[in-house]
């Protein structure tokens, strides 16, 4: 088969693509966290052993490139990283054309990051092989969805009855949406925190039963799970938003978190803004799940890319 497709040839999505959770049934959701325990880093399983998995990263990133590049290693498959600077795209080539030299040149499978929303849906379109979704724009995140789905499965019995608290910047964050289709669809009860410019009234239109609260206190009260996203200075400069409010309004305290229930887990999704959105002490305290977070990204994306590659069982 070809692999230099015109752009007007659009095609099936390829089985084991992961575009997003929003469209995820939650047979394939419960699949992927079953799969996930049975993945051991430490132990490697050459499950997919002769793959070329390759990781197109628009945008930077640690946590998820790495946990990526390691979890395909850990599954005895190669990886190769293009990034922006230093290739072809730094001279303004195509998303797709892009697209096209990677599997041309032996790719089995393409991890992408990319600044525009869409971007992974529009490669799947005309790409023969899988498609995984590492973060596009404000759009989704679906394999951190999937890991915090997994770590909180380490800690309570199911997500089902859950009260999860979301607070932070919820309108900006990929992660917030992944995270809203994910845990609403398992059943948990959803609440989000935050100022009207980072958290509009139209986020309840996401899902059904999104609850909104202007006040940590209220909303973290009684909650199972708190979840801190990251909020960039720079952008509440730009939305008129008084860092010191926002701090002494909606910064996660070990004062606002004991309102929680005490087995409550503290979870965010990194990079972490210690004197911002958290104090030092809470994203060191016990009930802290952060590191253990980056730990579970690995088992997690193997089960991601060896349902990609056909693996799974």
């Amino acid at each position: 088969m070809s692999t230099s497709r015109p752009q007007s040839e659009r095609r099936s999505v390829a089985r084991g693509s992961l575009l997003g959770i929003e469209d995820l049934p939650v047979s394939e959701i419960n699949k992927l966290l079953l799969l996930a325990r049975k993945m051991n880093p430490a132990k490697a399983r050459p499950l997919l052993r002769g793959k070329r998995v390759l990781l197109l990263f628009y945008e930077a990133s640690t946590r998820t490139r790495t946990s990526f590049e390691v979890a395909a290693q850990a599954l005895g498959a190669e990886t190769s990283l293009v990034i922006s600077s230093g290739s072809s795209i730094e001279k303004g080539e195509s998303l797709l054309d892009t697209a096209y030299t990677l599997r041309a040149v032996g790719a089995d499978a393409i991890v992408v990051r990319h600044l525009n929303a869409g971007a992974p849906h529009l490669m799947a379109s005309y790409l023969d092989i899988p498609v995984i979704n590492a973060g596009d724009g404000m759009h989704e995140h679906p394999t951190q969805a999937l890991l915090d789905a997994y770590t909180i499965l380490k800690h309570k019995k199911k997500l089902t009855g859950l009260q999860v608290t979301i607070l932070g910047d919820i309108y900006h964050s990929r992660v917030a949406r992944s995270e809203i289709h994910l845990l609403s669809k398992a059943g948990a009860k959803l609440t989000l925190c935050g100022p009207p410019e980072l958290l509009p009234e139209m986020a309840t239109t996401l899902v059904k039963g999104l609850r909104i609260s202007r006040s940590c206190e209220e909303a973290v009260r009684g909650a199972d799970v708190v979840m801190i996203l990251r909020v960039q200075r720079e952008r509440l400069a730009g939305l008129k938003v008084s860092l010191p409010d926002y701090v002494s309004r909606y910064q996660m305290t070990m004062a606002r978190l004991r309102m929680a229930k005490p087995d409550a887990l503290l979870m965010h999704p990194g990079p972490i803004i210690r004197g911002l959105e958290l104090t030092w002490d809470v994203a060191d305290c016990p009930q802290s799940v952060i590191v253990e977070e980056v730990h579970n990204g690995v088992p997690l994306r193997m089960a991601v890319l060896a349902r990609a590659l056909g693996k799974a069982a």
